[in-house]
C-alpha cells in the first residue's frame, strides 16, 4: 500500500530536464527521457485524499486526478491509464503543454507545494502508449450518420475522435498540408515532438476518422454544399487572427507576426525545406509579448543562434506568491519561468523586460528594421511614462500579442450564415450550436484564444451535443457547456 502520509514526508520533485546548454544544440523535447518514472509513484502518493478534490473541478476536462494518483501510488498503472483516458483524449499533449490549473487548485497548494499532477499525468500517458493500452477504439456499429469537422486543432481532433468512436462517419477538413493545427505548426518540437501527434493521428485513422488536408472549406469546397452533404458540421477553425500592433514602422522589413516565424521553423523540422526563410541567426531579436507564444519564439531564436534575444512584456512583473485578489483555488498570475527562459540565462545578452510598451520601429540606412523604440508602461492603463523612452537595437521583431478570433476573411462563416459575437468569435448557444441548423462551433473559434485543455474539453462536449442532435440522446461525456468559465484568471 502507498504511504497515506506521504504529503507530510515526501517533498515535491519535478521532472528532470536536460542541461540548458545541451538543449540549445537541438530541438528535441527538453525533458530527460525516462527520468520521471523512478520517482512518480512517490509523488502520486503525496495526493492527500482530501475528500473534496478541487483539482478535479479546476480541470476543464474533469480529470479524475485523485483516482489515478492513488492507482499510480499503488503501481496499478493500467487502471490509472483507464481512468485518465476516460476523460482526456490526448493526455500526452496536455501532460506536456497544459499550464496545470489543477495544481494551483490542489489542497496542498494552500500552504505548501502541490502534487505534481501534470508530471504524473504525463507518466501515465506515455506508459499507456508504451504498453499498448492506449489503442484504437473503433465503433462496434455504424450509426449511418455523416459528420464533417472543419479544423484539425485540438478541439477539432477531440470532437472527431469522440464522434468516430460513437459510430458516426467523420471527416476532418484541414486547410494546411498536414493535420494538427497549432499543435503541428505553432508549438515547437522542444515542447511537443511531432511524432507524438502523428502517432495519435494514425490511431484516429485506424478508428475510421478520415482526414482531408489542403482543403479550405468555403473556397475549395463550398461550405453550404458540405453542410448539405453531411448530417452535422462542426466548425473548429480556431482563433487565427493575430492581434496587431499599430505602431509607426510596423511595415518595416524585419517586423513579423510570431506565428509566421514559428510556422517556418516547424516546417524545417517537418523536412519541407533545409532552412527557414525567416531566421534569427546572427540577429538581435526583440519579442513583443509575454505569453507562451513569446516563450516559444524565445526558445526557437536561441536555437537558431540569435545574437541576443529580448522579450518585452507590457505587464508589471507578477509576484512570486498569490496576490490577495487571486486566492486559492484560482490559477494565479505568478512570476513563472519557462524552459525557454531558463535557456536564455545561457546567452550573453538578452532577458525579459516587464512594464514596457512598444512605441514604434525605426529603420536603418538600408530601409530595414534597425531598432525598437520603447518606454516604461505606466500602470494601470499602460500609457508611456514621460522621460523613459529608449531604443533597443533589433534586426528582427516578433509580435506575440495573441489572437483576436477566427480569421474574418474566411468564406466559411458567410456561406453557412454564421454570425459573429461582439468579441469577434462565432456565435453559438450553450450547447455549442450555431444559428444555422446542424452546425456547431467548438474550441477557440467560439470561446476565443484559450488553453489546450479547454479546446479538448470543448471538442468532447461539442461531440456530445452533435450526437444528441443526431440521435436524440447521447452517452458521450460532456465536461463543460459553452458558457462555462474557468478558474484560470
Amino acid at each position: 500500500m502507498a504511504d497515506r502520509m506521504a504529503f507530510l514526508t515526501t517533498p515535491r520533485a519535478e521532472r528532470e530536464r536536460r542541461d540548458a546548454r545541451e538543449r540549445l544544440g537541438d530541438r528535441r523535447e527538453v525533458y530527460r527521457p525516462g527520468a520521471l518514472l523512478p520517482v512518480v509513484g512517490g509523488q502520486a502518493a503525496r495526493c492527500m485524499d482530501c475528500g473534496l478534490p478541487f483539482c478535479h473541478s479546476a480541470c476543464p476536462l474533469g480529470n479524475l486526478v485523485p483516482e489515478w494518483n492513488r492507482l499510480v501510488a499503488e503501481a496499478d498503472w493500467r487502471a490509472a491509464a483507464a481512468r485518465l483516458l476516460a476523460t482526456n483524449n490526448f493526455p500526452e499533449f496536455t501532460g506536456r503543454l497544459c499550464p496545470a490549473p489543477c495544481e494551483s487548485a490542489c489542497v496542498l497548494a494552500i500552504d505548501t507545494a502541490a502534487v505534481t499532477i501534470k508530471n504524473i499525468e504525463l507518466a501515465i500517458a506515455d506508459r499507456a502508449w508504451e504498453e499498448g493500452w492506449d489503442c484504437p477504439q473503433p465503433a462496434e456499429r455504424a450509426s449511418g450518420h455523416r459528420v464533417a469537422v472543419v479544423g484539425s486543432g485540438p478541439a477539432g481532433l477531440a470532437a472527431a475522435q469522440q464522434l468516430t468512436r460513437a459510430g458516426h462517419a467523420t471527416t476532418v477538413y484541414e486547410r494546411a498540408d498536414r493535420p494538427g493545427g497549432l499543435l503541428r505548426y505553432g508549438i515547437p518540437p522542444f515542447r511537443l515532438e511531432k511524432h507524438r501527434l502523428d502517432r495519435r493521428l494514425e490511431q484516429m485513422r485506424a478508428e475510421g476518422t478520415v482526414f482531408r488536408t489542403g482543403v479550405l472549406v468555403g473556397r475549395d469546397v463550398p461550405a453550404d454544399r458540405l453542410r448539405a452533404d453531411c448530417d452535422a458540421l462542426v466548425v473548429a477553425v480556431g482563433a487565427t487572427a493575430c492581434r496587431e500592433l499599430p505602431a509607426p514602422g510596423r511595415a518595416l522589413p524585419g517586423v513579423h507576426q510570431a506565428i509566421d516565424y514559428l510556422t517556418w521553423a516547424n516546417r524545417v523540422d517537418e523536412g519541407d525545406l533545409p532552412a527557414p526563410p525567416l531566421s534569427a541567426e546572427g540577429r538581435q531579436v526583440v519579442i513583443v509579448g509575454g505569453g507562451d507564444t513569446a516563450a516559444d519564439c524565445l526558445g526557437t531564436a536561441l536555437r537558431q543562434g540569435a545574437a541576443s534575444v529580448t522579450q518585452l512584456d507590457i505587464n508589471v512583473r507578477p509576484p512570486a506568491h498569490r496576490a490577495p485578489g487571486q486566492p486559492w483555488p484560482t490559477h494565479p498570475k505568478l512570476y513563472r519561468e519557462t524552459t525557454s527562459h531558463e535557456e536564455s540565462g545561457t546567452a550573453e545578452e538578452g532577458g525579459r523586460i516587464f512594464a514596457t510598451t512598444t512605441l514604434g520601429f525605426r529603420p536603418g540606412p538600408d530601409g530595414r528594421l534597425a531598432a525598437v523604440h520603447v518606454a516604461e508602461a505606466e500602470p494601470p492603463d499602460r500609457t508611456p511614462r514621460a522621460g523613459t523612452g529608449r531604443t533597443l537595437p533589433a534586426q528582427l521583431v516578433l509580435l506575440a500579442l495573441g489572437f483576436t478570433g477566427p480569421d474574418p476573411d474566411q468564406p466559411l462563416a458567410a456561406q453557412l450564415g454564421l454570425t459573429t459575437a461582439p468579441d469577434g468569435t462565432l456565435a453559438r448557444d450553450d450547447d455549442f450550436a450555431a444559428p444555422a441548423p446542424g452546425v456547431f462551433v467548438a474550441g477557440d473559434a467560439g470561446r476565443g484564444q484559450s488553453l489546450l485543455v479547454w479546446a479538448i474539453a470543448e471538442g468532447r462536449s461539442t461531440a456530445a451535443a452533435v450526437d444528441r442532435y443526431l440521435r436524440g440522446a447521447t452517452e458521450l461525456p460532456a465536461p463543460i457547456r459553452a458558457s462555462a468559465r474557468s478558474l484560470v484568471l
